[in-house]
């Protein structure tokens, strides 16, 4: 396959995801802004969100002060933001008009019709009016183009290099939604919620990632962040683990891997290991935060080597 037909079959998997990944950052953070807290309490969680998004910098030097609504609009609509919704399902739909010959006509239809109909919902004002149906809207649309391509697609390279990018995607924004909640309330820094608001927070959180009954049923007690910890990163038997992600990137380097990738599927294998044999308490000792912080980097590392590998290489 030609590398830049398997860049645009990667990165239209990887928009696709973050897209959805960052309505489901957004909607953690729009319920539990409705629980009591402070307005400083309430700051702290957008700016940590922007923080933990790479985004705090961008954003700083449009807007003077943060609000919420500010956030949503630049996380949602703002098109000079590269990891905004909008501009994510539009370099989506871009990469799958670039390679429409490889994909099935359900699979382009699919994306071509969601970046319309994000156009058409935006002017609308959907996202002021209700911010959580606009965010289930976007979830639903990353879920679709997931099915159609999984339904429709042959199994061949340009189906493995598109879960490639989903499962790469996925990891890195799991550990990015985790990692909101301990960013800024690390060992050092005081509690911020009571008991009670903390509990609202963790059954949002699991929420968003769509884990709350999963959590239920593998636990059937009550919410513990320890225990959505330990869910989030190591059950392989949930679908957006770190471990489950970790899989199926071995999994499909395995289908399409080379010569010039075998350190990269090492590297992919050991991180998969490390996952499939660690225990939390272990996680909890080291610092979930600083753990959270290094799987990003490794993460980041492995696109990158993904991308030198086989797709057309990185911009320094």
């Amino acid at each position: 396959m030609l590398s830049r037909t398997a860049d645009h079959l990667f990165w239209m998997a990887r928009y696709t995801e973050r897209a959805e990944n960052t309505a489901r950052m957004l909607d953690v953070n729009t319920e539990t802004g409705l629980l009591p807290q402070s307005k400083e309490a309430a700051t702290r969680g957008w700016r940590a969100l922007l923080e933990i998004s790479e985004l705090l910098e961008l954003f700083d030097k449009k807007y003077p002060t943060l609000t919420p609504k500010d956030v949503l609009n630049f996380m949602v609509k703002d098109m000079s933001n590269p990891s905004s919704i909008a501009s994510c399902l539009k370099q989506a739909r871009e990469n799958a008009r670039a390679v429409r010959g490889t994909l099935t006509t359900e699979v382009w239809e699919t994306h071509n019709a969601t970046w319309l109909e994000l156009q058409s919902k935006l002017r609308d004002g959907e996202l002021e009016q209700n911010p959580v149906q606009f965010f289930e809207w976007v979830k639903y649309r990353s879920h679709l183009s997931r099915g159609v391509t999984i339904g429709t697609m042959l199994k061949d390279e340009s189906f493995y290099f598109i879960r490639l990018g989903t499962f790469l995607e996925r990891a890195d924004n799991t550990a990015r939604i985790l990692d909101v909640k301990f960013h800024g309330t690390g060992p050092n820094q005081p509690q911020v919620h009571e008991q009670q608001i903390d509990f609202y927070y963790w059954a949002a959180l699991l929420r968003s990632v769509s884990a709350f009954e999963i959590y239920r049923k593998v636990y059937r007690d009550v919410i513990t962040p320890a225990r959505v910890a330990e869910l989030l990163i190591l059950r392989e038997n949930m679908p957006r683990s770190l471990l489950a992600c970790m899989v199926e990137v071995v999994a499909n380097l395995k289908h399409v891997g080379t010569e010039a990738s075998q350190e990269t599927e090492r590297l992919a294998g050991v991180l998969k290991a490390e996952l499939q044999f660690g225990q939390i308490e272990d996680i909890q000792t080291a610092g979930l935060d600083n753990y959270l912080t290094q799987f990003l980097e490794r993460i980041g590392e492995l696109g990158a080597r993904v991308s030198h590998d086989f797709l057309v290489p990185l911009e320094a």
